[in-house]
Order: structure tokens, then C-alpha cells, then sequence
């Protein structure tokens, strides 16, 4: 649970969906805090928010490489930035291999505001925490 603002903390969202990104983005930035969208896992990896973000929400499927991908290519890297997934298309194995990698959650869209900020308070609390 997010219970209090973070201005400090830097969540990022990689959706390829503008409405969403928009929509989290103004979600997060209405409890105070900070987010930096993004259209594609190569938008992120080429920003310098790579090793800044303490919390990232992942689509599953983006152009390229998908959230999944990312996952897999930031823990080879050893970059633990807690990760929270989002997606249309979601299945059990999918979930639970996300899960099984470390992931925080994994919501389906749509998803309740609640569920999201909730995640983002786990994310951001773990991220503290290491």
C-alpha cells in the first residue's frame, strides 16, 4: 500500500498503449509520485532511468522485446528494480514465471487503481528495503 507520497522515488511504465501510460502516470503523480513513461522496453533501456527507476511496470507484450524480456535481461545485468506486470493478454504460465523471476505482481487490464497503487507500495518498499 502506497501510504504516503514518495517524491523520491521514480517509477517507470513501459506500455505501448499511450492511454495507459497517461493513465498510470496520472495516477502515480496524483499521490505524489514521480513517473516517466515510456512506449517501448528500447525507449527505456536507451534513457538514463535504467539504473534511477526504484519500481518499473512492465506491459507483457510490447513491439520487440517484451516486458518479460526485459525482466530477463535487467536480472542478467543484476539490476533488482522490483517490477509490477500489466497486461491484456495474460495467462497462468506467463504469471507465474513472471512471479518465479521476482516480479511483484501481475495484474490484468483493466485493473483497479487500488491494485496498481497497492503494487506500487510493495515495489517501492522492497526497492528500500535492498
Amino acid at each position: 500500500m502506497l501510504n504516503r507520497p514518495n517524491a523520491e522515488a521514480i517509477v517507470c511504465v513501459v506500455d505501448d498503449d499511450s492511454d495507459i501510460r497517461d493513465g498510470i502516470k496520472l495516477l502515480l503523480e496524483s499521490v505524489g509520485v514521480t513517473c516517466i513513461a515510456f512506449g517501448s522496453t528500447r525507449d527505456f533501456l536507451e534513457s538514463e532511468q535504467i539504473g534511477n527507476a526504484n519500481c518499473l511496470i512492465l506491459d507483457v507484450r510490447l513491439p520487440g522485446a517484451g516486458g518479460l524480456d526485459l525482466q530477463a535481461e535487467l536480472t542478467r545485468a543484476q539490476i533488482k528494480t522490483p517490477i509490477i506486470f500489466i497486461t491484456a493478454h495474460g495467462d497462468i504460465p506467463m504469471s507465474v514465471r513472471a512471479i518465479k523471476a521476482g516480479a511483484i505482481e501481475f495484474l490484468t487490464k483493466p485493473f483497479r487503481e487500488q491494485d496498481l497503487l497497492d503494487a506500487v507500495g510493495v515495489a517501492l518498499e522492497r526497492d528500500r528495503m535492498q
